[in-house]
């Protein structure tokens, strides 16, 4: 499959519109077939719904059969066929959930085909092999992947560097440098090499792929309930059964009044059910499915695969962040900033020697000393091989590099490296060099020393360079109340210095994996929530014990199977959008559950008098909404408690607009919004009900 097929898919999945018509035309029909009673079962609050639809047209029968009834067969018949359409259009949010995330899976699989794989006998390129179907190879096997070839299943790099297109998985189009022996040697099944050649060791199973198990993941039937949304549903259900059991007590109660006082009617059984629905938190029973998959559904989008809803909402809990400091919060490399010339060198000529012993140097590093050199003197990068320099590359014994040209030794390195170099030759470092070498110690940057044989030019100020706006993200994190902990192998001085620049709140040096588990284990036991990321094999302990784990797809196989969340991107920043994800979900749920339950106020309003006011006509003060009748009151209730359902979808699907501020402030926002909204929302909509029944004749 192209590669570009492969990027358009992922571009699909993010870019879906909220209402794409195959999507919602899919959920009209699964909404139908959700009636079964096994299902509704599992929603306690919509199974009352339901099993009030079906008493009340079970009523509209024996009225139309036998011409008796408590109700008018025309009134029985509206309110029945409206509870069932409080029903169908519960299930239909929860199928529109659903169905965002079935047809993510079926981009996905789309995406999945078997293709030829070349099996050898051991892990040696040049091994004996064999050509199989991709559906053949089993955990173990090893496979060569050629330039052009997609990778036949998931595993990791045993042997050889490549190039690979992983836009099937990321929908980003710039290939990226997988190779053998590190934190970047997993390779997913389905991406293609574009260049040379590796031996990859397959690491899972025809039907445990990664891309089986995305595709098991967005799939919203396949979703597990969370323990607060569990909570949840025991909150609702507690209600409704108060709810029943006080509705239940009216009808005794009515008709003893009116045998007391030989006024009015009883209450109507069809009357009593419209009430129960009405009281009960339908809309919140209806949407609370609907939230949790949207909730996952949005992690999809940003790129993330949650193992689980619990991974997602205990995300929006979360208040430690542990995050490394490599690729987080600084850029990765360190980039040369600066050059500090020894007393009587020119910088110029420091730049100069600097940029010499940096041209055959491909490192970032080295990049950044010729990039800077040339942005401050105007000067120019040659070819080493045109200058007829021999090339001293780097060794981890030397902790020096630069070239030997014309007679000239030019070096750059370690400060105590360069220093032997110069001994040797019969010179010594300054005291200012000296001085200067401390100073940018100090300041958690890392010194080069420039020499030309004896002679020492100066100093190279290599820094690792903050990520712009990242200082802006962890003081939103602080303004919610979650603390940032930077994660790094620096010494402890060079750590102080990038977090006080950064601005994390604390920070943990010369980090081993003992002592990120250590860490994570301490913040846990103080009754916290802990998020990570990591991407390497020595990450996986803490991964395993943090309680969201992010681990990068470009990762080892370990930390991808102890966390409960792969970035698909690897962009470790994604730890901070995933703790937004997760808190949006968990303040839609809480919204939309005190919309829900303010909501039910205003029909308290509408049906008790419309219901009570034959047995006692005082109630009719009540009737705050003057509406026209009790059976247009009735009816204005039942239909507005359906519609809202309807009205509340893309809210459920989209998520409350999410702000960072402290707890607090959210709350009071959510009581003024959706508590104070819900209470006011529902008298304007039941009376313009009220007024198009009127306007149709109904009395």
């Amino acid at each position: 499959m192209p590669a570009t097929a492969h990027s358009h898919s992922r571009q699909e999945i993010s870019a879906r519109p909220l209402f794409e018509a195959k999507i919602v035309n899919r959920a009209l029909v699964q909404a139908l077939l959700a009636f079964n009673p096994r299902r509704l079962l599992k929603n306690p609050v919509m199974f009352v719904v339901a099993v009030g639809s079906a008493f009340t047209t079970a009523l509209w029968i024996h009225a139309l059969v036998t011409g008796k009834g408590d109700a008018s067969p025309g009134f029985i018949l509206a309110v029945s066929l409206w509870l069932w359409f409080t029903v169908y259009f519960a299930n239909f949010a929860e199928a529109m959930a659903e169905g965002r995330g079935k047809a993510q899976a079926d981009t996905l699989r789309a995406a999945r085909k078997d293709v030829m794989a070349k099996k050898l006998a051991s892990a040696d390129r040049h091994a004996k092999s064999e050509q199989i179907v991709s559906a053949q190879l089993r955990k173990g096997d090893f496979v060569l992947v050629e330039a052009g070839e997609l990778l036949p299943a998931d595993g990791e790099i045993v042997q050889g560097v490549a190039s690979v297109d992983e836009s099937a998985i990321t929908g980003e189009s710039a290939p990226v440098i997988r190779e053998s022996g590190g934190d970047r040697s997993a390779v997913t099944g389905g991406t293609r090499v574009l260049s040379d050649w590796i031996v990859v060791r397959v690491t899972a199973n025809p039907g445990e792929t990664f891309l089986d198990r995305m595709i098991a993941m967005v799939e919203g039937a396949k979703r597990q309930k969370t323990p607060n949304e569990i909570a949840l549903d025991i909150l609702l259900a507690g209600l409704t059964i108060v709810f029943l059991l006080a509705t239940a007590t009216l009808l005794p109660f009515s008709q003893y009044a009116v045998n007391a006082t030989h006024l009015g009617q009883p209450v109507s059984l069809t009357v009593l059910v419209a009430l129960l629905v009405c009281l009960i938190p339908t809309t919140i029973g209806g949407l609370l499915a609907a939230i949790g998959i949207a909730g996952m559904d949005r992690m999809i989008q940003a790129n993330v695969i949650a193992t689980s809803g619990r991974a997602v909402e205990a995300a929006g809990d979360v208040d430690v962040l542990l995050l490394d400091k490599t690729g987080t919060i600084t850029l990765g490399n360190r980039q040369a900033t600066l050059f500090v010339p020894a007393p009587g060198v020119a910088e110029k000529e420091l730049a100069e020697l600097a940029m010499l012993s940096s041209l055959a140097d491909e490192t970032p590093e080295g990049r950044s000393i010729v990039l800077l050199a040339e942005q401050k003197f105007q000067l120019k990068a040659l070819d080493p091989a045109t200058l007829g320099a021999t090339i001293v590359p780097f060794t981890a014994q030397t902790r020096m590099s630069g070239l030997d040209i014309q007679g000239r030794e030019v070096r750059k390195g370690a400060t105590d490296s360069v220093a032997k170099f110069v001994t040797e030759r019969g010179g010594t470092i300054p005291a200012g060099v000296r001085e200067a070498v401390d100073q940018i110690a100090r300041q958690g940057a890392t010194p080069l020393v420039v020499v030309e044989g004896a002679r020492v030019l100066g100093v190279v100020c290599l820094k690792d360079i903050v990520k712009g706006g990242i200082r802006e993200r962890f003081a939103e994190m602080r303004r919610i109340g979650i603390r940032t902990v930077m994660i790094t192998g620096d010494n402890p001085l060079t750590a102080a210095a990038i977090a006080a620049e950064a601005g994390v709140d604390d920070f943990l040096a010369e980090a081993t994996p003992e002592a990120k588990l250590a860490m994570i284990r301490e913040w846990q036991a103080k009754g916290h929530l802990v998020a990570m990321t990591g991407d390497g094999t020595n990450d996986a302990p803490a991964l395993a014990q943090a309680d969201v784990a992010v681990a990068m797809n470009s990762g080892t196989q370990a930390a991808k199977e102890a966390g409960n969340m792969v970035d698909l991107d690897s962009n470790p920043t994604k730890l901070l959008s995933i703790v937004e994800i997760g808190k949006q979900m968990l303040m839609t749920r809480g919204s939309l559950t005190t919309f829900s339950i303010a909501n039910d106020i205003a029909k308290y309003f509408a049906i008790i008098p419309a219901a009570f006011a034959a047995t006692y006509p005082v109630l009719g003060t009540l009737n705050v909404m003057r509406l026209h009748s009790p059976t247009t009151a009735i009816l204005s209730a039942v239909i507005f408690n359906a519609l809202i359902i309807v009205a509340l979808i893309p809210l459920a699907l989209r998520g409350v607009a999410y702000r960072p501020a402290p707890a607090s402030v959210l709350l009071r926002r959510n009581l003024l919004v959706y508590g104070l909204g819900g209470v006011i929302a529902p008298f304007p909509g039941i009376k313009a009900i009220d007024l198009l029944l009127t306007a149709m004749g109904v009395s």
